[in-house]
């Protein structure tokens, strides 16, 4: 049975572990990111994973899911934000093939997420779909006939970017934009609040948190739509953290759609929410090896 490394590179969290030639996940971990030392660090821990893994275990592979704008032929960052510095320009596919003689692939965390739920989550057997991950900001990856949308410079569906009414789509329709929100409306500090603290009290009808979580879903719903106008996908889905939630929102932001949406286009959406969570940068980045 066939081995490989897959490690998911997020800014809080490296999950990483081993999944086999079928794509079954045979153990998984995860380490503090520690974003805050730097690309460098990074790179050593993710060297130091593989090394690990090495002594004990016969490995076919590396495949890497990773935030910020990808370089998939030489597996360097393209492009990080400040919340990992110095990230952009760290190559892994280079030190990987030198240190281990090992193959390895590196995409962009939101990408990997979509190919997981495209190939076997929440969007199996669709033609078009559309992932959005909300979390501190918004990600987006549109799937069309098995291949993840690059755009030419690979930089495609940054809808976090997107403006609306007055705003980003990340600054009005994000996780961390809800509890920023409620926080301020509270006259409390953000470190007090989260996304479970808040939808609890909503569940008790608490008026400025089921205030703010409709006003956050309204603009989930308008910036789908847009979206939706472009791309006509048949399925979208939701992911991150807070999509757990999806008793609550399920219902709210698919009449929001309704309203925000041509009815022969809203008709064909199937509005959906993910399925492997915290497991999909793996699954999605080991897809990823697989495909190319």
């Amino acid at each position: 049975m066939k081995k490989y490394i897959s490690i998911d590179i997020g800014g809080t969290y490296i999950k990483y572990g081993l999944i086999d030639d079928e794509g079954n996940i045979i153990e998984k971990h995860e380490t503090a990111t520690q974003a805050q030392k730097g690309g460098e660090e990074i790179l050593k821990k993710v060297l130091n994973i593989i090394k690990d893994y090495m002594k004990a275990q016969q490995i076919e592979a590396v495949a890497i899911s990773t935030a910020g704008m990808v370089d998939r032929e030489n597996g360097s960052i393209r492009y990080a934000s400040k919340l990992i510095p110095d990230y952009t320009g760290i190559n892994f596919k280079k030190p990987i093939k030198e240190k281990f003689g090992l193959n390895s692939s590196v995409e962009n965390d939101v990408n990997c997420a979509g190919l997981a739920e495209y190939i076997s989550g929440a969007g199996k057997d669709s033609k078009i779909a559309l992932i959005l991950t909300i979390g501190t900001g918004i990600g987006g990856c549109a799937v069309i006939n098995g291949e993840v949308y690059q755009g030419v410079s690979g930089s495609a569906l940054e809808v976090g970017y997107m403006k609306i009414n007055n705003g980003t789509f990340q600054s009005l329709g994000s996780a961390k934009s809800l509890v920023e929100k409620v926080a301020r409306e509270k006259n409390e500090s953000v470190e007090d609040w989260d996304g479970k603290k808040i939808f609890d009290l909503a569940k008790k009808s608490d008026p400025i948190c089921t205030k703010a979580i409709d006003e956050m879903c309204q603009a989930l719903a308008i910036g789908i739509a847009n979206i939706s106008y472009v791309l006509n996908p048949d399925t979208v889905i939701l992911g991150g953290g807070i999509m757990a939630q999806e008793d609550y929102l399920y219902d709210i932001i698919d009449g929001k759609l309704r309203e925000n949406l041509a009815e022969p286009i809203y008709e064909q959406i199937s509005l959906k929410f993910a399925k492997h969570r915290n497991s999909a940068g793996m699954l999605g980045a080991f897809y990823n090896y697989k495909n190319k």
